[in-house]
C-alpha cells in the first residue's frame, strides 16, 4: 500500500501546524512545521520489522536525532512510527514546531493535533 501525498493543516487555538506527507519510492517522508519559528528540531527514522511479540504484526525500530534543546521528538516519533507500521515502509519524520512560552495545555494541543492518523 502506497501513501497518498498530501499537506494537512491543523488550526490550533494559538497557531497552525502543518504536516506534509510524501511518497519517496516505497518510502515515506513527513515534514512537520508550525508555530512562530518553524525549524528542524528532530529527525526520526523508523524501519519496519516483524513484531517481537506477534510475527503477524509489523513493528519498527527507530533512530532519533535531536537538535540540542529541542523537544520535537515526541511528535516526529509518533508520526514516523505510526506511518512505518501502517504502511510497512521505511519512514522519516523531521521538522519542528515552536512558539515561545507555551503552556502545558498548548503543548498537549500540538501533540493531540498529530494524532489524527
Amino acid at each position: 500500500m502506497k501513501v497518498e501525498n498530501k499537506i494537512i493543516r491543523r488550526q490550533l487555538t494559538f497557531s497552525e501546524l502543518t504536516i506534509e506527507i510524501k511518497s519517496v519510492g516505497a518510502d515515506i517522508l513527513i515534514l512537520v512545521t508550525g508555530g512562530d519559528k518553524p525549524h528542524i528540531g528532530s529527525a526520526v527514522l523508523a524501519i519496519p520489522r516483524k513484531s517481537l511479540r506477534d510475527e503477524n504484526k509489523i513493528s519498527c525500530t527507530s533512530s532519533i536525532l535531536n537538535v540540542t534543546g529541542h523537544k520535537d521528538e515526541k511528535i516526529c516519533r509518533y508520526l514516523a512510527e505510526t506511518f512505518c507500521k501502517k504502511y510497512n515502509a521505511v519512514t522519516i519524520c523531521t521538522g519542528g514546531f515552536h512558539c515561545d512560552n507555551l503552556t502545558p495545555a498548548q503543548i498537549q494541543e500540538v501533540v493531540d493535533a498529530v494524532k489524527i492518523f
